[in-house]
């Protein structure tokens, strides 16, 4: 062994357990027993008492320190690993992510996206959970099976692949159907996300995640078309910046955005003000039937501006509670089809000339359909927010995104119950005691 390579040993504050630098690594080694001996103990009067320390001990503080060995070793390689994201986010943050129990509902090409970024960025364990089967129009834009598992089971297709990704993320499948599942099975979980469900059965899980007060997100796409919706129920998050004048008032921003608490520190020379603010969510069967924000309305020029995708998905989900499926080509399935979305329209108040009939055919041609892209986006997006929420830094979705790939446009509607207006008594959350009792 060259010299530059020999380790320096530093004497450690643990008796027993020293620490050494071995090419600038940090470790820790288990020294001689007379290690475990202080002065006093080596004169010559107390040298019964020093013979007099039984094996099991020693044995035990060596087990002991051979764990401390571990962990260390396992935390520097995850620190390693991680390291980029934790300049971005924090340790803290990818703490949270680190013990995080997220449960991934549905295993199509969205549902792929989703997990390959949530177990890449280190989460702590993922459940994906899936009843159906692999098909052949599966192979289109889904990575993690090929032909050989058509036939098979779709969670447990992709499973192996998933693993390989992060072999540190417990990775779990469940393929019964979802539907069965009572409220207290998504007790366990930090995170729910259900993607590419019609909205009863969303509505439903997100009814049973509110009664547990665990996070909820819904997903879907249809082509080149996709959403994105969350609720939080009350979610606090802080924000950072560089503190003004000005004091920073305890009050409401928004119908939904209130601040909480404020706090300070100091960074490379300036006073850095932590923000502490809290949204809250309504469930996605009041946000489905909610209007537009106020702003929204009030103005024609906004009024044209909102996408017709936003009536497009109310239609559908509508079409689905009431045929039980999803339009086909037939003449029946596309007059019904229009005649919901114009009813949708003009429940939201929009414009007739912005619903084109080329937009509801294009959104007509993608349903049903995957477009890689389309997934990667929004699964990118999803998993972004999502570790957003986990590690509490940054804005969450507030609350339906949808995304045009055809504009390339994905706007955010906050859609809520006509709320009451919100002062500096203000006492959040507001929305979840309204939507637990509606699902009490």
């Amino acid at each position: 062994m060259n010299s530059v390579d020999q380790p320096t040993r530093e004497p450690s504050a643990t008796n027993g357990v020293s620490s050494t630098t071995t090419n600038g690594h940090p470790s820790t080694h288990i020294t001689d027993q007379s290690q475990f001996q202080n002065q006093s103990q080596l004169q010559p009067g107390n040298l019964d008492k020093t013979q007099s320390i039984s094996a099991g001990t020693c044995q035990n503080t060596r087990f002991s320190a051979l764990e401390s060995d571990s962990l260390t070793f396992r935390l520097l390689d995850e620190i390693a690993l991680y390291d980029r994201q934790i300049r971005l986010w924090g340790v803290k943050a990818q703490e949270r992510l680190r013990t995080a129990n997220v449960l991934l509902i549905t295993m199509r090409a969205l549902a792929n996206e989703i997990a390959k970024n949530l177990v890449l960025a280190g989460i702590g364990s993922l459940t994906v959970q899936d009843s159906q089967v692999v098909v052949e129009d599966d192979l289109g834009a889904q990575f993690f099976i090929s032909e050989h598992d058509i036939g098979k089971n779709r969670a447990e297709s992709a499973a192996p692949q998933i693993r390989r990704l992060n072999p540190r993320v417990a990775l779990r499948v469940d393929s019964e159907d979802i539907t069965l599942k009572q409220p207290e099975y998504f007790a366990p979980y930090d995170m729910i996300i259900a993607t590419d469900l019609d909205l009863a059965t969303l509505s439903t899980i997100n009814a049973s995640c509110r009664l547990c007060n665990k996070p909820f997100y819904a997903s879907g796409t249809h082509g080149f078309y996709g959403y994105i919706f969350a609720d939080l129920i009350s979610h606090d998050y802080v924000i950072e910046r560089e503190k003004s004048n000005r004091p920073t008032a305890l009050t409401a921003e928004t119908l939904t955005r209130s601040i909480v608490a404020t706090s300070t520190k100091k960074e490379n020379g300036k006073v850095i003000e932590m923000v502490t603010k809290r949204e809250i969510y309504s469930p996605m069967v009041l946000a489905n039937t909610s209007p537009l924000p106020s702003d929204q309305l009030n103005s024609r020029r906004r009024k044209l501006q909102v996408s017709p995708l936003l009536t497009c998905m109310r239609a559908l989900w509508e079409f689905h509670s009431i045929s039980g499926a999803m339009p086909t080509h037939r003449h029946a399935d596309l007059e019904l089809f229009t005649t919901l979305a114009t009813e949708k329209h003009k429940e939201l108040q929009l414009p007739s000339e912005t619903l084109r009939s080329e937009f509801l055919r294009s959104f007509l041609q993608n349903i049903g359909s995957e477009l890689a892209p389309v997934t990667a986006f929004l699964g990118g997006q999803l998993a972004q927010d999502v570790i957003n929420v986990l590690g509490q830094r940054e804005q969450p979705i507030q609350n339906l995104l949808l995304f045009d790939g055809e504009d390339s446009k994905g706007p955010v509607y906050a859609l809520h119950p006509v709320f009451p207006p919100l002062d500096s008594t203000f006492d959040p959350p507001l929305a979840a005691p309204v939507a637990a009792t509606l699902f009490a």
